[in-house]
């Protein structure tokens, strides 16, 4: 395990780290049982605080008298003083809760935005990716076609890690499938990305079935007639 990639649990716990940073971890994280247990632990804390935290909406006047009190307070200006840079190789327990409760700030400001419900549904979706990785008792299937896994739970979710697949191209976008015999069932569009992807599948996946993926027209088909550029062996 790299010690770089273990640092990013609690970065990752509160979707704070960038794409490349998102796509090494995940990857790395179906292989790691402490980095597994540490994810689960940083969510369970995530949880407290957010309970914790919620309360009634602002007052439309709250925003108004937080600037007019800020404007009054005088400035204080700290001298800006050089030191040495140095890495602190995991965080520690208080640190921990201190970036979960900006977290919290951070979900309350998306609230008085109106952006609350899209930045959970985000949120959301990427926890349970990482939950399909990190639970030490889901199946990893080979691909058929293309180049990756396909990581399966005992609760039927799944998530596609692929590799070498580019980026669609413009007015164009990527469709997963699950079939279920001679069913074929949409399951989620995704545009691809450079190096690593991955992507939750939606719907549930059963023994037997394959998840597919193939090009279409941007806003995806209900019923596909292209070849999968990848598909699993059966689950």
């Amino acid at each position: 395990m790299a010690t770089g990639t273990h640092e990013l649990t609690a970065g990752y716990a509160l979707d704070a780290l960038d794409s490349e940073e998102r796509r090494t971890y995940e990857a790395h994280l179906p292989d790691c049982v402490r980095c597994q247990d540490e994810l689960t632990s940083f969510w369970e804390t995530a949880d407290a605080l957010a309970i914790a935290a919620s309360g009634p909406e602002p007052s439309a006047g709250l925003r108004g008298r937080i600037l007019a009190d800020a404007r009054a307070e005088p400035q204080v200006v700290v001298p800006f003083e050089p030191r040495r840079r140095r890495t602190v190789p995991v965080l520690s327990a208080v640190a921990a809760v201190a970036a979960v409760a900006a977290l919290g700030v951070g979900l309350w400001a998306s609230q008085v935005a109106g952006d609350l419900d899209d930045a959970r549904a985000a949120l959301e979706r990427e926890r349970q990716t990482a939950a399909v990785l990190a639970d030490s008792t889901a199946r990893t299937v080979p691909l058929e076609a293309g180049e990756g896994r396909l990581v399966v739970g005992q609760d039927g979710r799944a998530v596609l890690v692929l590799n070498g697949l580019d980026p669609a191209p413009p007015g164009k976008t990527y469709e997963m499938w699950i079939f279920e015999g001679d069913e074929m069932l949409p399951s989620g569009l995704f545009a691809g990305e450079d190096g690593v992807d991955i992507e939750r599948v939606d719907g549930t996946v059963t023994p037997g079935d394959v998840v597919a993926v193939t090009l279409e027209n941007e806003g995806g088909v209900e019923v596909s007639k292209n070849e999968p550029i990848v598909a699993s062996t059966p689950v």
